[in-house]
């Protein structure tokens, strides 16, 4: 026996015996591989895309209005099927013409078989048959249903209080003073007084007396058509060739004829400039600004209203080598001036007064000029970056007290609070007071100021804003940062329609076509009357004439009587 402690040196060979055992009642555990099949693929990609637009509409309006995560949403989902596609394509076990076959079919479908019927202002898309056609391709070319009747458009230099001769109104502010509306609607209803079809398009009415005008598309033809503004009967019409349709911007001309001294001037979305006798319709004078003035198209038409100042109608051409603001005589057609190189926005020109200098302001592409009234000369420009072909500028500028401008924009522009002043050497200055990229952002929409305080619909929703006035001595020194506008209230979804200040009452149209009361205090928001006024997407500018509210979209026109305290 060895001893205890002591070390074994002689060299054995393994034995077996000696190796562990297992027992064999155990099974060993398996190794699990992942394997990723397409079902699986197919269903993590439907969990992450709905991930990401849940994060997206989750996400405030201020920073991502409801257009862009329409957008986004249409790129996320279209990402997510062609990853879908992608397995079907490399994981399948179908034969390859046959995977072909199957998507080729549903693409070639949809192309040859499908098109956009419409496109709210907030990219919600609507599809339908490419060969239904268009509501104002069914309607009948207009007809005048009261022949004979007297038309009499005159008016005084000063239009009355119930004349709304043009874009905007008398003074092109989108405000009414001197009434005040009825709000309770349930106890004094808004009375309707007509309700007809109408051709398609964006216009307004412009009314003064008892008539009211627009411009609309029936077919291969654009119309300014008078109506009577009691009865809706079409008292007149004038045609011109041509059909404007984008799958975004819909069908028919965008303008507001002007309406002065018994003559209609419209401009269609080809650029038509027409000077009408109002009593008859008759062609006065007329001209194409964008052949004449050698101009670009826009991609969602002609839309600027044109302007009365004195003797003579000013209109946006465009067009470059000096030939982007018009202005012709009102009673001939005759060229007086023209100036600027900037391409044409949407926005209309508008009169004002500023440092006792008449001028025409206009938001062009990529910039905001003032011109001379007197000669157009171009007396001070500020940046205001736009395309107009995709980020477009459609909000006219606001003077305020003579001094200020508030610009606004939708696509994540914003607003600003602009002065413009002169300096010792008496040329014309700009300068920044306020700016915001997340308020006021009026996509297709005009805003009214009331006291110090802006109402607009702000993607969709209204919003009030207000504004600082800062002194000159602050805004003037070295190192001045425009300021920040404070935001009073935004709430209520009303989409992509337009406003209307009524004394102390804004008055609402939504894009769905329905007709709402505000009341405009910066204290709260608070909607005190409601109704459906208009079946369809509506764009267009209500009209208000006393007590009779004219209401249109491409589908149909409506007057009502409303009630008045």
């Amino acid at each position: 026996g060895r001893k205890r402690g002591t070390v074994a040196t002689e060299c054995s060979e393994p034995n077996p015996s000696d190796e562990p055992q297992t027992d064999p009642a155990v099974e060993p555990l398996p190794v699990k591989r992942l394997k990723l099949s397409a079902l699986n693929v197919t269903i993590g990609t439907i969990g992450i895309i709905a991930t990401i637009l849940a994060a997206v509409w989750m996400s405030p309006t201020d920073h991502i209005s409801y257009d862009y995560k329409n957008f986004f949403s249409y790129i996320v989902v279209l990402l997510g099927v062609l990853l879908i596609g992608g397995l079907y394509w490399f994981g399948s076990g179908v034969v390859w013409y046959w995977k072909a076959i199957l998507p080729a079919g549903i693409v070639g479908a949809v192309v040859l078989l499908g098109k956009i019927t419409n496109v709210t202002g907030d990219f919600r898309i609507e599809f339908g048959c490419r060969f239904a056609k268009d509501p104002d391709e069914l309607l009948a070319p207009p007809q005048v249903s009261a022949a004979g009747k007297e038309v009499n458009l005159s008016q005084s230099p000063q239009p009355t209080r119930s004349d709304y001769p043009r874009f905007l109104g008398a003074d092109g502010r989108a405000a009414v003073t001197g009434i005040e509306l009825e709000t309770d609607w349930n106890r004094w209803p808004p009375r309707e007084v007509w309700r007809r079809k109408i051709g398609a398009g964006w216009s307004a009415f412009s009314i003064v007396g008892d008539y009211a005008v627009t411009q609309e598309q029936r077919g291969e033809f654009e119309y300014v058509v008078c109506y009577d503004l009691l009865s809706g009967d079409m008292l007149w019409r004038h045609s011109d060739k041509g059909r404007h349709r984008d799958s975004l911007g819909g069908v028919g001309p965008c303008a507001t004829p002007t309406i002065d001294e018994g003559r209609v001037y419209s401009q269609g979305a080809f650029g038509m400039l027409n000077c009408l006798d109002g009593q008859t319709g008759n062609v006065i004078w007329s001209t194409n600004i964008i052949d004449e003035h050698d101009a670009d198209y826009i991609v969602w038409g002609r839309s600027g209203s044109p302007l009365i100042v004195d003797d003579k109608v000013i209109v946006s051409a465009g067009g470059t080598s000096g030939n982007s603001l018009v202005s012709y005589d009102k009673l001939t057609g005759e060229v007086i001036w023209k100036a600027g190189n900037d391409r044409s926005a949407y926005a209309s020109p508008v009169y004002a007064v500023l440092d006792e200098v008449p001028h025409v302001l206009t938001v062009n592409e990529g910039w905001v000029r003032g011109h001379r009234a007197s000669d157009g000369e171009i007396l001070w420009s500020y940046a205001w970056p736009s395309n107009s072909d995709a980020t477009a500028s459609t909000s006219n500028p606001v003077v305020i007290d003579g001094q200020f401008i508030f610009l606004s924009k939708g696509y994540g522009h914003g607003c600003a609070l602009i002065a413009v002043d002169r300096n010792r050497h008496g040329d014309f200055q700009v300068w920044d007071v306020q700016r915001s990229k997340t308020k006021m952002q009026t996509k297709m929409t005009n805003v009214v100021v009331k006291d110090d305080f802006i109402f607009g619909l702000s993607g969709g929703i209204l919003d009030c804003i207000q504004i600082d006035k800062v002194d000159a001595r602050q805004f003037k020194q070295k190192g001045y940062r425009p300021r920040e506008f404070k935001r009073m209230w935004k709430g209520g979804r009303y989409g992509h329609g337009q406003i209307m200040l009524v004394g102390e009452t804004i008055l609402v149209l939504t894009e769905e076509g329905d007709l709402v009361l505000v009341e405009a205090t910066p204290r709260h928001r608070r909607e005190v009357a409601r109704i459906e006024a208009l079946n369809g997407k509506t764009w267009n500018n209500p009209a208000l004439s006393g007590k009779y509210l004219l209401v249109r979209n491409y589908l149909e026109a409506a007057c009502y009587e409303l009630p008045l305290r």
